[in-house]
This record gives structure tokens, C-alpha cells and sequence, in this order.
């Protein structure tokens, strides 16, 4: 698993993931986050998610992205991008790697519109290119139910 944007609820999907027995890598733009990453007994990787070419390193061995960006913060038009363009060009990248499945975090603070248009891209790279999608509405401000409905999509998208 490679989980972008790796906070806090992100590092207590990793524990939960890893308790479920799959190897899981999270990314982080801070090296106070990489620590915590560590410290829960995941791999920690340095990316930013507004650049994919430190990103899509992380993404051999992978079997399932999850782009945990429903509450991303900092400059609007960087968000916009995160739910739009450069998630679109991720998924095209997806393509050619080892990656079979992506699950989107399609709730959190980012404006609703935004979300949407996140969660359309996700379901049209499943309509074009047959990829196992998972989008995620759960409320993130109820951590303990997020992170079971995140494991859960995780789940079937592995099924899938």
C-alpha cells in the first residue's frame, strides 16, 4: 500500500492496514512526518504530492495508492491541482506500474466541488482502464470509522 499524505489519520491507517498484515508505505512532505510514518512501524517515504516525479518513485512494489487529500491545506490553486490535473496525470502514470487499484478520500475539508471532481477522475480511470476504484465519503473528523471504511475499500479494491 502507498498512502499519500500521510498525517495523522493517514499514520493510524497505516497501523490498521499493517495489522491486517499488508506492507505499507506512507509519504510525507516534513521530516517530523516521516518519523511519525516510521515510529508506526511503516515505511516512510519523502514526497510531495504537488510533484509527482518525487512520487512516483514510491509507487514500485505497490499494489494499492490511496491519495488521502480530502483535507489537503495550503495554497487553493495547489489543491485544485491535487483533485484535478495532477491527480489526473497520476492516474494515467498508474498505468504502466505495478500499482492494480487506487482508493480516494473523497470527504474532508477541501471544497465539496473539489472533492467531486477528484472522485469523477478516480471512476473514469476504473471506466477506461478497468483499474479497482474505491472513493471514500466517510467524515474524517470521525477518525476511528474513517479509518475502517479506509481499510475496508482497501480490502475490495484488493478483491477486486
Amino acid at each position: 500500500m502507498l498512502l499519500v499524505g500521510c498525517g495523522c489519520r493517514g499514520t493510524e491507517l497505516a497501523t490498521a492496514l499493517l495489522e491486517r498484515g499488508h506492507a505499507v508505505r506512507g509519504t510525507s512532505r516534513s521530516h517530523s512526518g516521516l518519523e511519525r510514518i516510521a515510529a508506526a512501524g511503516a515505511e516512510a517515504a519523502t514526497a510531495d504530492p504537488d510533484r509527482l516525479v518525487t512520487l512516483m518513485p514510491h509507487v514500485e512494489g505497490v499494489t494499492v495508492l490511496c491519495w488521502l487529500m480530502g483535507s489537503a491545506s495550503g495554497d487553493e490553486h495547489n489543491v485544485r491541482e491535487l483533485h484535478g490535473p495532477r491527480l489526473e496525470t497520476l492516474l494515467e502514470r498508474l498505468v504502466d506500474t505495478h500499482v492494480r487499484g487506487v482508493v480516494y478520500e473523497g470527504a474532508g475539508s477541501v471544497q465539496p466541488k473539489l472533492l467531486e471532481q477528484g472522485a469523477s477522475l478516480v471512476r473514469r480511470a476504473h471506466d477506461t482502464w478497468n483499474v479497482p476504484v474505491e472513493v471514500v465519503d466517510h467524515d474524517p473528523g470521525d477518525v476511528r470509522g474513517w479509518v475502517e471504511e479506509m481499510a475496508e475499500a482497501v480490502e475490495r479494491v484488493l478483491g477486486a
